[in-house]
């Protein structure tokens, strides 16, 4: 997730009805008018979050039937896994100007528009490479609203900020356990088809199509209106000078290496190992479960002291024991592998707090932030192609696990570099 913020995010205007309205008045909407709509955009925001995940989960979840239906090789496969941080990266940096043109909310409307159409289209299709565009269509719609939600939060509940971004975050993460754990009992359910499997996920995100078109109705957003105003000038560093952002980009993008090869070949490292389909998908959701508590914990505790060292080789180190544990031993213990692994995934709120204190200035966090994650999601893209052209060509996990442990000591080397108490601006002014 981004914290770049679209430049209306600072504005306070709630939710009310366009003036041309034939029934606006002079003193605005009434309180009764006003709560309503900010309950209906808080509704709304929550059921877009839920779907910021399946996209992945799901498919991760029944990525053995996906594969030999559609004659999909383990390279391919490894693509799948590419594809979201590629999308991240990409529209990533177009969401703000996209914003700031349309307004946050159109663009959520029509994100929510792309992962139903992607989600639901995909099942029906028998190409691999139609496959693959229409996952790429729906991960272009988390993209943008991944970064645009918490922009959407700050500019239309500037007081209630914190609940908001705990609502976001507990959606996120309910969506993102309940694909792991029920695509393939609901698959089972509905006859063993993977595709009906992988397209119920289509019918939360028509609700939040749904939520979203009406939150468009009531607010009549428009591109050039008062709610897009031009951005703030900020002065812009020479950052590429700062050797903290570099580390920070670099530790970004090895972090989402193992996020992402996780969550697309998790499931199937475990069910290789003689652990059910079911059983799978539910490890996978403890992972993603595992860390929760810790998301929320961990950016606390970082901040309080300032140096962020410690926590960076905790979490590295869990997450070498975790893969090395799948390596040798996948069928045993199984569960203390997922904690070990999700602990090592909460690296990712920790990236995103280093983000926030290596800059003295909204205006360097923001440049900071777009740096290092833009850099971090393309070093990340190879990651898990690399991960399936070895598991294609040795038939085990062995190779593909031991990368996965090795590239943790580099990361361990420079997030302790990243995690030094110290501002870029120090570094690149003067």
């Amino acid at each position: 997730m981004s914290t770049a913020a679209d430049p209306s995010a600072t504005e306070t205007e709630s939710l009310r009805p366009s003036p041309s309205s034939t029934t606006s008045t002079a003193a605005g909407p009434s309180p009764a008018v006003r709560n309503a709509g900010a309950a209906l955009l808080a509704v709304g925001v929550a059921a877009a979050a839920v779907n910021l995940r399946p996209v992945v989960t799901s498919l991760g979840a029944l990525l053995d039937p996906v594969q030999k239906d559609l004659g999909m090789s383990a390279t391919v496969a490894g693509l799948l896994a590419a594809v979201p941080p590629l999308c991240f990266a990409a529209l990533g940096v177009a969401a703000p100007g996209l914003a700031r043109r349309l307004g946050p909310i159109t663009v959520v409307a029509a994100a929510m528009g792309a992962i139903t159409a992607g989600v639901l289209a995909r099942s029906f299709t028998g190409s691999t490479a139609v496959f693959l565009l229409l996952t790429a269509l729906a991960l272009a719609g988390v993209a943008l609203a991944n970064v645009l939600l918490p922009v959407v939060i700050k500019r239309y509940f500037p007081d209630r900020v914190g609940p908001m971004i705990g609502l976001y975050s507990m959606a996120l993460s309910v969506g993102t356990s309940l694909a792991a754990a029920t695509t393939v009992p609901l698959a089972d359910a509905l006859g063993g088809s993977w595709r009906l499997g992988l397209g119920v996920w289509a019918l939360p995100a028509v609700l939040a199509l749904v939520l979203w078109l009406a939150v468009l109705f009531v607010r009549r957003e428009k591109g050039g209106s008062a709610s897009a105003e031009p951005a703030p000038v900020h002065v812009r560093l020479p950052i590429l000078r700062s050797r903290t952002a570099w580390a920070l980009g670099a530790f970004f993008g090895l972090q989402s290496t193992s996020a992402y090869s996780a969550m697309g070949f998790l499931p199937k490292i475990y069910h290789d190992a003689g652990v059910s389909e079911s059983a799978s998908g539910v490890l996978l959701a403890l992972v993603m479960a595992i860390s929760v508590p810790v998301s929320f914990a961990l950016p606390n505790l970082a901040a309080r002291g300032g140096d962020q060292r410690l926590y960076v080789v905790v979490l590295g180190l869990c997450g070498i024991a975790g893969y090395l544990g799948l390596m040798l031993a996948a069928g045993t213990v199984p569960w203390l592998w997922a904690i070990l692994v999700g602990l090592s995934m909460c690296a990712f709120p920790l990236a995103l707090t280093m983000l926030g204190l290596r800059a003295r200035t909204p205006g360097g966090v923001a440049q900071l932030s777009a740096f290092a994650q833009s850099l971090g999601y393309l070093i990340c893209i190879p990651g898990p192609i690399v991960m399936g052209a070895l598991y294609e060509n040795t038939g085990e996990w062995y190779l593909p696990l031991g990368l996965l442990a090795l590239l943790l000591v580099p990361q361990i080397l420079v997030g302790v570099r990243a995690a030094r108490a110290r501002h870029i601006e120090d570094e690149v002014v003067g």
